[in-house]
């Protein structure tokens, strides 16, 4: 099973402090515009999403099973 991350960009304030935290999943542009520079959660970076996910201001941030 695939497990995804998954951004309310309703809620998702682009306080990027899940970029501080694993700017290879995270990034903001310009515009102060959050995204998603990779959406499968891995064992490389499951720790790092799994703590933008605890850490996010907004709670905006989520992992689903697919």
């Amino acid at each position: 099973m695939t497990q995804k991350i998954v951004v309310d960009f309703g809620l998702c304030e682009s306080n990027g402090v899940c970029m501080g935290i694993i700017p290879e999943v995270f990034d903001l542009d310009e515009q102060d515009y959050l995204h998603v520079l990779q959406d499968e959660v891995t064992p490389e970076n499951e720790h790092g999403v799994r703590e933008s996910v605890r850490q996010c201001p907004r709670q905006a941030i989520s992992i689903v099973d697919e």
